[in-house]
């Protein structure tokens, strides 16, 4: 049975206001667990918490803190610790959010990257925990017949790294979502279910990692709530389902048609309880 989760940078600016209240709004949606993120900006420490004040707040919510993303940098710098603090407070992998084009595969820093994933993933082994790896649309891109995304999970394997497939960014990128995550069958623990409509430009809004570059056209790329855009949502249950997922982990890089961040997160929520799969 899916469980669903929600990728809680989807309500950042509520979380900056009042994470724990937030927090407790979220559970009451009927998410039962929540996706964290850590990178160097300034949103960072996990909202500043420590593992034993985010077990409270996410006890006090109902929810389960299920996975977390850390930039890779971070992740580097002190795997043991990050993992340290993602099994106390219960998460079941840690994830790479995106890598740099030259940390790729046919990348310049390839070699160093790889290496590094391995330690992390050593670290991350250690503490009973999984790395897994979250895909843009940019890794769609080819070497020889190959995605760049196909390689990178060929190379490492699967007792290294994990897939966590971005529904979005696969379709963005030219595939057939749900075709894509039964592909990793065995191997997608969490699945991120994002809905869009348009065609991005030549710089897409990828605001979760920093790296806007610029904007799409206007009114060409927009995220939506689930079941408010493109995305055959129902075909991506079951391809989550049949692929062994635990958790589908609802994101929203950033609120659209007028709706505030948590009334988008709540639609969301109430679209897939209205589906039977």
């Amino acid at each position: 049975m899916l469980k669903t989760a929600l990728q809680l940078y989807s309500v950042r600016e509520d979380l900056k206001q009042n994470f724990d209240e937030t927090l407790k709004i979220v559970g009451k949606m009927g998410y039962e667990g929540v996706e964290l993120v850590f990178d160097s900006r300034d949103f960072a420490n996990f909202c500043g918490k420590t593992a034993d004040e985010m077990i409270a707040a996410c006890k006090a919510a109902g929810v389960k803190p299920v996975s977390a993303h850390i930039e890779f940098n971070e992740l580097v710098r002190d795997a043991e610790g990050y993992a340290a603090y993602c099994q106390k407070i219960g998460c079941i992998q840690m994830v790479i959010p995106y890598l740099d084009r030259a940390c790729l595969p046919g990348g310049e820093l390839y070699e160093e990257t790889a290496a590094n994933i391995r330690k992390v993933s050593a670290a991350a082994k250690a503490h009973g925990l999984h790395l897994a790896y979250h895909n843009h649309d940019f890794e769609f891109e080819k070497i020889g017949e190959d995605y760049l995304l196909d390689i990178l999970y060929k190379e490492l394997g699967p007792d290294v790294l994990q897939t966590q497939i971005d529904t979005c960014w696969v379709n963005v990128g030219g595939e057939n979502p749900a075709d894509y995550v039964i592909k990793y069958t065995g191997r997608a623990p969490t699945v991120h279910i994002k809905d869009f409509v348009g065609v991005k430009g030549n710089q897409a809004p990828y605001a979760l990692i920093g790296k806007e570059g610029g904007e799409a056209e206007s009114g060409s790329f927009e995220f939506r709530s689930v079941g408010s855009g493109v995305q055959n949502v129902t075909s991506l249950l079951k391809a989550s389902a049949q692929a062994g997922a635990e958790w589908i982990i609802v994101e929203q890089d950033s609120p659209s048609s007028g709706y505030s961040a948590l009334t988008c997160a709540e639609m969301s929520m109430q679209y897939l309880n209205g589906i039977s799969i």
